[in-house]
């Protein structure tokens, strides 16, 4: 089981964000700073604002949503599933790209968090 965290402005719109639109479950909810959400063999911990991952660290930098490291999500055929997913209003940081291993995109979850769309060669 991998987890992983993101940093979110709103937990609810990240939890709605990756259950209706990307297939993830429910799993834990601790009050308004954090979500748990689950797909296959993925624990993403949603973590808001008010969280204690969102807290100073000792030089003065805050967490924060955004970035380009992300989490990647296989599908079996990423040309409809974009499609769908534009349909949805789902914001993409780029179009497709082809290459050796596969075909990839990069969305946005509501916070601006990057999630890999990737279907294998």
């Amino acid at each position: 089981m991998a987890i992983a965290r993101y940093l979110v402005k709103d937990v609810d719109a990240a939890v709605t964000f990756y259950s209706s639109s990307l297939g993830f479950v429910l799993k834990q909810r601790l009050g308004p700073p954090f979500a748990m959400v689950s797909k296959d063999d993925l624990d993403l911990w949603l973590s808001g604002p008010e969280s204690s991952a969102a807290r100073a660290m000792p030089d003065g930098r805050r967490p924060e949503p955004g970035g380009w490291n992300r989490i990647v999500i296989q599908v079996a055929d990423l040309p409809a599933t974009v499609a769908r997913l534009k349909k949805a209003g789902i914001r993409f940081r780029n179009d497709i790209v082809t290459g050796p291993g596969g075909k990839q995109i990069l969305l946005e979850d509501p916070s601006g968090n990057p999630v890999e769309l990737f279907q294998p060669a």
